[in-house]
């Protein structure tokens, strides 16, 4: 038996990547997966996807920086599916940089699709969750806060921190309500870090050879697979906590 059958996902930024990764894991199990994103050619192209396999999908056009749109996208999520029992918050415009880079718009940007999006959706969410008997929330974050050399990454780090800091107060606060809130920190291949490896080789080959295991991971086998698991009732009793998805790259205090 599929250990999703009759779960509904809600998965941001799923037209491509790590999002799209986690949509197809999830569907393999049997969730109907709510495909959401602001390239809406991209959501058909995962909506396509999850069709061969036989999984039941919608396209929901989605910028996670407007509040509308995350209103939006939960109750069309809801009209076409019946509710939610699963939220990946993936979608977030950010990029490393050094300090003085930093620009106030983009920084700007970056909070709005990152700690305020994820605040947004979850808060739409809740009451759905709450209806349905419970549910469980990913946030997606990165071990780049918690490097040894945090050169380059004040800002990325701050924003990913700050849906760090909200998935553990809402794991506390929903414990109640039969919600679980977790936070994943993944390395996978998704096109913005195919990119950076093609442009810059002697980089990328040295961040790889700084993963105990090896390699970058797989978007659906490595991180979409973790995450069914974390969704799962055998992840029943595991809530606000941040699982590492980096092949042993960071090292958690």
């Amino acid at each position: 038996m599929n250990t999703l059958d009759g779960k509904v996902a809600l998965i941001t930024g799923a037209g491509q990547g790590i999002g799209q990764g986690i949509a197809l894991a999830l569907a393999r199990e049997g969730a109907a997966i709510a495909v959401a994103g602001r390239t809406e050619s991209k959501l058909h192209d995962t909506c396509e996807r999850l069709s061969t396999i036989g999984a039941r999908s919608a396209p929901v056009v989605c910028d996670v920086s407007r509040r509308k749109d995350i209103a939006s996208a939960v109750e069309r999520t809801v009209d076409v599916f019946g509710g939610v029992d699963i939220l990946v918050n993936n979608a977030n415009d950010c990029s490393p940089g050094p300090i003085l880079s930093v620009i106030d718009e983009e920084y700007e940007r970056s909070f709005a699709t990152g700690p305020l999006a994820t605040l947004r959706m979850m808060q739409s969410c809740h009451p759905h969750m709450v209806s349905r008997g419970g549910g469980v929330i990913v946030n997606l974050v990165t071990s780049a806060a918690v490097r040894w050399d945090a050169s380059n990454y004040g800002a990325y780090g701050s924003i990913k921190e700050g849906m760090r800091s909200l998935t553990r107060s809402a794991a506390c606060e929903w414990g109640r309500d039969g919600i679980r809130v977790l936070s994943v920190a993944p390395h996978a291949k998704s096109p913005a870090l195919a990119r950076w490896m093609d442009r810059n080789p002697d980089e990328a080959a040295e961040f790889v050879a700084g993963i105990p295991l090896g390699r970058v991971g797989d978007a659906e086998t490595d991180i979409g697979r973790a995450v069914v698991f974390l969704v799962s009732e055998d992840a029943g009793y595991l809530t606000g906590a941040t699982i590492p998805l980096d092949g042993g790259q960071s090292r958690w205090g």
